[in-house]
């Protein structure tokens, strides 16, 4: 049985992936840093009929992150597929943030996603896996974007989804030659279910899974905007 690493687990797009994949026969480990909330998902998706493993980790860290990919790996066997869902909401004025907000951002956007991808490369090649990563249309470099993340307080996780978009670019032309897809899903509207969500959210989790079953089954393009 194949295994999709979710990191960044949460309410919305992440669990809507988990149980796509888990619907297509794939053991599901979820990744997260609050060890309460892992729980109270496992039981959740058991509830929906998934066996889910929960696994806390800081995606943040290097070694963290290198070392959890080693222990679900252990545990569920070779992962033929690493969801990268994690993103950070520190640095949120740019006028006030700590050197360490700015660093944050940074690393869960993109360094945690680098040490991911490294200690999961030899799964990854030896099944012909895929990286599918959640973009967000904070990264897209206009005047009316930059002006809504000022205004809502979301500067330093557009910073972090701008890097983490280059990263995507880069990683998938290194990554091809080994035999391994990364697919990218830029979301440019709000999710349901999401904690962003105040009501006026229009894009469906289920569909935004379907997408990245639809981008790994296909193994092109390798980003695809929603919303």
């Amino acid at each position: 049985m194949k295994t999709i690493l979710v990191c960044g687990y949460g309410p919305g797009i992440s669990h809507a992936v988990a149980t796509k994949f888990a619907s297509e026969g794939f053991s599901v480990a979820l990744v997260a840093r609050n060890a309460d909330k892992l729980a109270a998902a496992t039981a959740t998706l058991a509830s929906e009929g998934i066996a889910a493993k929960a696994f806390p980790a800081d995606l943040s860290d290097w070694d963290a992150v290198k070392a959890v990919v080693a222990s679900a790996r252990s545990q569920l066997g070779p992962i033929a597929v690493l969801h990268w869902n994690a993103a950070s909401l520190s640095g949120a004025d740019l006028l006030q943030a700590k050197a360490a907000d700015l660093r944050l951002a940074f690393d869960v956007g993109v360094t945690g996603l680098v040490a991911a991808v490294q200690e999961a490369l030899p799964d990854l090649k030896a099944q012909s896996g895929a990286v599918l990563v959640t973009g967000g249309g904070l990264s897209n470099y206009s005047a009316s974007m930059d002006a809504m993340a000022v205004r809502f307080g979301f500067s330093g996780p557009a910073l972090g989804k701008a890097a983490q978009r280059k990263l995507s670019g880069l990683l998938a032309e290194r990554l091809r030659p080994e035999g391994v897809y990364l697919g990218e899903v830029v979301v440019n509207a709000m999710v349901k279910g999401t904690a962003a969500d105040n009501g006026t959210a229009t894009l469906e989790p289920s569909a935004i899974a379907a997408t990245f079953w639809d981008l790994y089954t296909a193994r092109m393009p390798h980003s695809v905007a929603l919303g």
